[in-house]
């Protein structure tokens, strides 16, 4: 366990930021939404949205999809393992989000279209997620419901197949 994790646990942080249940795993809430609106090809849509966002050890952000680009910012706890699949160029990419050190980067992209699916490498982590354009959950997909998914799930990708 590292120093920082004692700090606070992960029911302390669910209660002080006040995070519900998010619908692919873990806990979130939102925290920003821009009041500057975006026409984009899916209908109108905030600039930007941010959300807290918190896995706990036994839980999995499940492979889904967003119509917009998604930074990940770790902002404490464990580190948290990134997932990305890019489906058009069938490449695969994993990424350990933490303190920058030691292989793991502060920061994580899944670009709009691209597949991401993460977990903690701990008792728990916390991101910080920003979209933009802002998250709509009609731009939002589970990985699972697209017709050419099990395909991807070979290679690289069939260790992952679990977080469906």
């Amino acid at each position: 366990m590292q120093p920082h994790e004692t700090e606070n646990s992960a029911q302390q942080l669910i209660a002080r930021f006040g995070l519900e249940p998010h619908p692919e795993g873990g806990w979130y809430r939102e925290v920003f939404r821009s009041v500057e609106v975006l026409q984009t090809r899916r209908g109108p849509r905030a600039a930007l949205t941010s959300i807290y966002f918190l896995l706990e050890r036994s839980q999995v952000s499940r492979w889904h999809v967003v119509g917009s680009d998604e930074i990940w910012h770790h902002a404490g706890g464990a580190p948290l393992e990134l997932l990305v699949y890019e489906p058009r160029a069938a490449r695969f990419r994993r990424q350990v989000l933490g303190p920058p050190r030691d292989g793991q980067e502060p920061i994580g992209i899944a670009a709009a279209g691209e597949w991401q699916a993460a977990r903690s490498l701990g008792d728990w982590s916390l991101a910080s997620c920003d979209v933009a354009p802002g998250f709509d959950f009609e731009d939002f997909a589970f990985v699972s419901t697209l017709p050419e998914h099990a395909a991807a799930f070979t290679g690289a990708l069939a260790p992952y197949k679990n977080l469906l």
